[in-house]
């Protein structure tokens, strides 16, 4: 009994650090609806540069603790409105886009069915490099305390990629977690 309760009060404090921003996701973002199962990749090599006259994009999850017992958070990352993939932890994957203006949001996926998402601008030139974390913050214990989507330089980039595992995923149809 005192197992249940231990586990219903982690429960309850982890939904009572979340912040709700919104309840629902901005045009930014892709369907709440679809949600990913991540795995990651260790030791893999940087991704290949950007094709020819594309500009790439490099989606990063930053998290400074597991979120909940055993569990990292799974961060959405979508371009203009579509979900382009996600990563779980300390990750990233690559995109190549056009070049051009760009709407980039990235969404904690499900928080108890909470929304935390963050959005960025992007203005995109052919050949090269962008990296975007996502910043994912855990308080003691596995309470959220906060989230935010920032363009990375170069040197901060390249140092994830090296240092975090590659995401790779399944997007799911379903409820929010």
């Amino acid at each position: 009994m005192k197992r249940l309760i231990a586990m219903l009060s982690l429960c309850v404090c982890l939904g009572a650090g979340v912040q709700a921003r919104s309840a629902t996701l901005p045009v930014a973002c892709g369907d709440d609806k679809i949600q990913f199962d991540v795995k990651t990749l260790k030791d893999q090599p940087a991704p290949a540069p950007p094709a020819q006259g594309k500009a790439q994009i490099v989606f990063v999850e930053n998290e400074n603790q597991m979120v909940a017992p055993f569990s990292d958070a799974t961060v959405r990352f979508a371009l203009d409105g579509a979900w382009v993939g996600a990563d779980y932890g300390n990750s990233y994957f690559a995109v190549d886009v056009a070049p051009g203006l760009h709407h980039l949001c990235a969404s904690w996926q499900g928080l108890l069915g909470r929304k935390n998402f963050d959005l960025a601008p992007l203005t995109a030139e052919p050949g090269k490099v962008y990296y975007f974390a996502a910043q994912v913050t855990a308080g003691s214990k596995y309470s959220a305390s906060a989230f935010g989507l920032s363009q990375l330089n170069d040197d901060q980039g390249q140092y994830r990629v090296k240092a975090f595992k590659r995401s790779t995923w399944k997007a799911r149809w379903g409820p929010a977690d």
